[in-house]
């Protein structure tokens, strides 16, 4: 028997492309952005309409990708040394002072 996959064949092709030039890389980035800020797709696409740009974290998340590229394109090596994980760490607002250190018992 077919898996449901299979009956339904394949997603359709990612419209609406502005940053993400390469249809193949669309899903693992996604899948990369919903681990590193502990989000659903929901949080910056439409429910059912993901080409749209009427949620307003979409474009923030455009603006994002364009600052890891020039922060990236700056080091000599040509490697990538951030991504959205290096501030993020799985939260949708990154930390942007050190936690307090814990409090030491007293003796």
């Amino acid at each position: 028997t077919l898996s449901a996959q299979e009956k339904k064949g394949p997603p359709p092709a990612p419209k609406n492309l502005k940053i993400l030039t390469d249809a193949s890389q669309v899903r693992p980035t996604m899948g990369f952005f919903r681990a590193s800020l502990g989000v659903q797709c929901t949080h910056c696409h439409v429910m059912g309409d993901f080409a749209s740009d009427e949620n307003p974290k979409k474009n923030i998340a455009r603006a994002m990708m364009g600052m890891v590229d020039k922060i990236n394109a700056g080091f000599p090596d040509g490697k990538a040394h951030v991504s959205c994980f290096t501030c993020h760490r799985g939260a949708v607002e990154p930390l942007v002072t050190p936690p307090a250190p814990p409090a030491v018992p007293a003796q």
